[in-house]
């Protein structure tokens, strides 16, 4: 029977995040994908995402980058019903008060009503320059547009005040994959070092040429190895 699985999107992300992984999990996994736009706290986030599971024993968690953060606070909140744990293009540390200055620059342009401009501002930072100027690139900034400036803001603030979760990594008991694209500069792989190197047993695993969206940047590699993970 297909093992349900809870999909965590990043900032401004939604389901298409996970599209075009599905079809690799077809038979060995029941998707749930979460709304991350709508609560202002990770474990708001975590709490909402776990009614997408309510009423099954157990579940596996994977999610990518803010996902990531709400990945570990789900572990938090739920870690006796978790089967499996991937921690993609994310960190388990909190904000460094530079990244919250950034952070709270893209929001004030936000309220401004320039909300358009804060994600071309991003998409150098989210995907490979391969593929900067492609239809992906479109269909991130799309994306992005319906997650929306109320949702953006919703998120910034959740992210700004995430705990460390590097206490809590050695604690994790179950078949974790930490994963990232090789030229994330958002999430750079040393952190997925750090991650792997704290987790007991945590398979950790790079994706060649590829930014901080594996997902749909390349999406049957990404695919294959959720697949891999969740047979483990």
């Amino acid at each position: 029977m297909p093992r349900p699985l809870l999909l965590l999107p990043g900032l401004l992300c939604d389901g298409r995040l996970w599209r075009d992984c599905l079809p690799a999990l077809a038979g060995i996994a029941d998707p749930r994908i979460a709304d991350l736009a709508r609560d202002d706290s990770v474990a708001e986030m975590a709490s909402r995402a776990l009614d997408l599971v309510e009423g099954e024993e157990r579940f596996a968690v994977a999610g990518l980058s803010m996902g990531g953060y709400v990945a570990l606070e789900v572990w938090r909140q739920a870690r006796g019903r978790i089967t499996h744990l991937a921690l993609l293009d994310t960190s388990a540390r909190p904000d460094t008060e530079e990244q919250k200055r950034r952070r709270r620059a893209l929001m004030a342009l936000s309220k401004s009503g320039q909300f358009r401009g804060v994600t071309p501002r991003l998409l150098p930072s989210l995907i490979h320059p391969s593929r900067l100027g492609t239809p992906l690139a479109e269909e991130v900034m799309e994306m992005a547009a319906r997650v929306g400036h109320e949702g953006f803001l919703r998120q910034q603030l959740a992210i700004m005040g995430r705990p460390d979760s590097r206490p809590d990594l050695p604690e994790i008991d179950v078949p974790t994959l930490v994963a990232c694209g090789e030229d994330d500069v958002l999430t750079p792989p040393a952190l997925h070092d750090e991650m792997a190197a704290l987790i007991p047993g945590a398979r950790r695993m790079g994706f060649a040429r590829t930014g901080h969206l594996p997902t749909m940047e390349v999406p049957e590699e990404a695919g294959a190895l959720l697949r891999g993970w969740l047979a483990a």
